[in-house]
């Protein structure tokens, strides 16, 4: 975060990337901006000067209000957080908005937690916007999928024991049309899992099926770089024990594999570890 920036002067034009599509207009733009883990420290410049100067700000519940508070006092804030049970016409509600909001003449800013693009539907938010002619960019967010590790003193990817990382949503476990190849998955060296707190259990039983062995090493870590952090250590046997035990919750971090010893190793030596 860096307070007190020179702001942003309005644009005659969007930036030059493949993720923009049409060239800018009177009737307003939208920037998709990855708001990171949760502090705002960790947001890039762009992001937070698009904040100082934008007229609306449409968040979800991923968004800390120190984050919020980085834009103008003269700002529409509109919170669109999704119940459970209707997601999908949550997000149809979000793109009719946003759309709205920019012919509208509005610099809108929609803040999403982690990357724009990695497991947050911003994609299908770019789609939307492109196809109602709505000029737009995207900013990138530091994912959670990475931060969060970090924050554990986790190394997702080491020499001697990880050449490779896998991110998954954890939504899809247990539905009968799953796009995951849990065959594939279970020889990945280490994986990361998002949004998988209620099916901890159900990711565990789908690799212990396919050969992972029970001891294998996992790690739930929750609310990285919210304050108030946890961390639940387990191996693929006890996860869902010790998830439930420990009652965690949303939001959430699921990594598997030998890399999660790294966290006693490091704990005792970086500064501020959950």
């Amino acid at each position: 975060m860096i307070p007190g920036g020179a702001p942003v002067k309005p644009d005659s034009g969007c930036y030059d990337s493949p993720l923009t599509p049409h060239r800018a207009s009177p009737s307003g733009r939208v920037s998709l901006v990855g708001a990171g883990p949760g502090d705002p420290d960790l947001l890039t410049v762009r992001a937070a000067e698009l904040l100082r100067n934008a007229e609306v700000v449409v968040y979800d519940r991923l968004i800390q209000e120190r984050v919020l508070t980085l834009a103008s006092l003269s700002a529409e804030r509109i919170y669109m957080g999704k119940a459970a049970g209707r997601h999908d016409s949550r997000q149809e509600e979000i793109n009719a908005l946003l759309v709205r909001k920019a012919l509208e003449g509005k610099r809108v800013v929609r803040l999403k937690g982690g990357d724009p693009f990695l497991l947050g539907r911003g994609g299908e938010e770019a789609e939307y916007l492109a196809e109602h002619g709505v000029p737009f960019e995207v900013v990138p967010g530091i994912s959670s999928a990475l931060a969060a590790p970090l924050r554990a003193g986790i190394a997702v990817t080491h020499r001697e024991l990880a050449s490779s990382v896998t991110i998954v949503t954890g939504h899809e476990c247990g539905r009968e049309k799953s796009r995951l190849d849990w065959e594939a998955l279970s020889r990945m060296e280490t994986l990361v899992f998002l949004m998988a707190v209620h099916n901890a259990g159900c990711i565990a039983d789908h690799l212990m099926a396919r050969g992972r062995s029970p001891s294998t090493p996992a790690a739930m870590i929750q609310q990285a770089f919210w304050g108030g952090e946890r961390v639940v250590m387990a191996t693929l046997g006890t996860l869902a024990e010790e998830v439930q035990r420990a009652g965690i919750q949303p939001p959430a971090t699921l990594v598997i594999g030998e890399v999660v010893r790294l966290r006693e190793k490091l704990r005792g030596f970086l500064e501020g570890l959950p």
